[in-house]
């Protein structure tokens, strides 16, 4: 009986494990790093609880189908044919994946050469790419998004995306790939902020990690 019984936990635990394919990646800081711009109930909330949710449901929804072995690049190539739920979870465990690496506690971490020469090249300078971004996230309606991304013609262009859309997602409508994600959902600064998203985008400029934007913008222009 106890063999049964272990053999039973056993398979459950498997069934449960077996078709995980996407894990969250766990966060290098702290929840408390961000007081000044983020409060660490928001973070442990938006990592263990929000995320979790959107790399479960997604693992839950592609499990014994043909996505279960694919990247979610190529999921988000052919998005327009998959569910809602594979939409949205997919979305929302890329971006979220992205989100936490480029910020950071570290003080006055700077751009690149290259990206910095690219940013001031694009949108006149630093100061203006900022306003720029914020005036973008500002003004996503509901829930969603603001990106600087890489164009497919290697230009670095400003957009953003509803619910938990990304620009690699075939139904976008500014493509490219991401090196730079603002969370715009009322879960990433609700406590700390309220109503007040101008003032969560503020202060969010104080703690992006432009060492990994950097190298997210040398790689996606093939350097």
């Amino acid at each position: 009986m106890k063999k049964m019984i272990v053999a039973s936990v056993f398979a459950f635990v498997f069934s449960q494990t077996s078709f995980a394919q996407f894990k969250q990646t766990p966060l290098p800081y702290a929840y408390n790093a961000f007081e000044n711009a983020i409060d660490a109930q928001t973070m442990e909330i938006h990592y263990t609880k929000h995320a979790a949710a959107y790399v479960n449901n997604l693992n839950k929804a592609i499990a014994g189908t043909p996505l279960e072995k694919e990247s979610l690049e190529s999921i988000f190539s052919k998005i327009s044919e998959q569910s809602a739920t594979v939409r949205n979870n997919a979305g929302g465990h890329y971006n979220h994946e992205l989100f936490w690496t480029v910020l950071t506690p570290k003080k006055d971490t700077k751009p690149s050469t290259e990206l910095s020469e690219a940013i001031n090249k694009t949108f006149g300078s630093m100061d203006a790419f900022k306003e720029a971004l914020s005036k973008e996230a500002a003004g996503r309606f509901g829930s969603g998004w603001a990106w600087l991304i890489v164009s497919p013609d290697k230009k670095l262009v400003i957009t953003s995306t509803p619910n938990q859309d990304n620009p690699l997602m075939n139904v976008a409508e500014v493509k490219g790939t991401p090196i730079f994600g603002i969370d715009v959902w009322e879960h990433a600064y609700y406590l700390k902020y309220q109503n007040k998203r101008a003032d969560y985008l503020s202060a969010i400029w104080s703690i992006v990690n432009w060492e990994t934007v950097s190298k997210r913008y040398a790689k996606a222009i093939g350097k």
